[in-house]
């Protein structure tokens, strides 16, 4: 039987072209929603939006983004409000990691992940607010679980999701009373092309019975999503084995 529970609702997913990103619309998609794809790969968007229309025959639109500059994720909101009307989901799920020890972090890896993991979340949920408040809609924040535990792989990757953890949290308390949802999905290792700290891809560095599947979180995402009064604060997804194994 379909899902249609998110028929005719526009969301819009940063960090769309790989990984969570693309399943994310690809689930939101198959529940009936309109996606707006955000990411700075054109031409991998380009190809999943023709994917969308054709499997589940939901409307997107396309809009180049990098969402450490504050113009662009402002474009990126107006767009969207010009071409659907309105915003019902945000999902902040655009992010990276660079580096890893602190004494050899350079400025530049840490400023591209202040800048994309942090300032990018900001932007982007200051200029959806009205739009999601008038549809009683929702924030969905992908955070991580090195959010919540201490990732000695990597301090300052570690420092952005326990931000965009309590900013999430803090908006909750400041605009839930407005009928706004705001949930925070913590992953832990997701097999995609996001990069450990030694570089290699997750999808490469874990086997299947390994890690999380990037289309595990994206049902996790839009269950969330399709809440009509509750709110998910939160939810945690790890490999079944996670709290046995060393933390990573």
């Amino acid at each position: 039987m379909t899902d249609a529970s998110l028929a005719g609702e526009t969301a819009i997913v940063t960090g769309a072209s790989s990984g969570i990103g693309a399943a994310t619309c690809r689930e939101l998609a198959a529940r009936g929603s309109n996606v707006v794809l955000a990411a700075r790969s054109e031409d991998q968007l380009a190809d999943l939006a023709d994917e969308l229309e054709a499997d589940h025959g939901v409307e997107t639109v396309v809009v180049p983004t990098n969402v450490r500059e504050e113009l662009a994720v402002d474009a990126l909101i107006d767009e969207t409000v010009e071409t659907f009307g309105g915003i019902d989901v945000l999902v902040n799920n655009a992010g990276l990691s660079r580096g890893g020890e602190v004494e050899e972090l350079t400025t530049e890896e840490y400023e591209t992940m202040q800048e994309t993991n942090v300032d990018g979340v900001f932007y982007a949920t200051r200029a959806a607010i009205p739009h999601v408040r008038e549809r009683d809609g929702h924030l969905i924040f992908v955070a991580s679980f090195a959010g919540r535990h201490p990732r000695p792989a990597n301090p300052v990757y570690a420092a952005t999701k326990w931000w965009t953890r309590g900013f999430a949290k803090s908006v909750a308390a400041q605009i839930g009373d407005d009928g706004v949802g705001i949930t925070v999905v913590n992953p832990a290792e997701v097999r995609s092309q996001f990069e450990t700290s030694d570089g290699r891809a997750f999808a490469d560095a874990f086997d299947e019975d390994e890690a999380s599947e990037p289309e595990e979180v994206a049902e996790a995402i839009a269950f969330a999503a399709s809440q009509d009064r509750s709110s998910i604060s939160e939810i945690d997804i790890n490999p079944r084995d996670k709290f046995a194994d060393t933390f990573f």
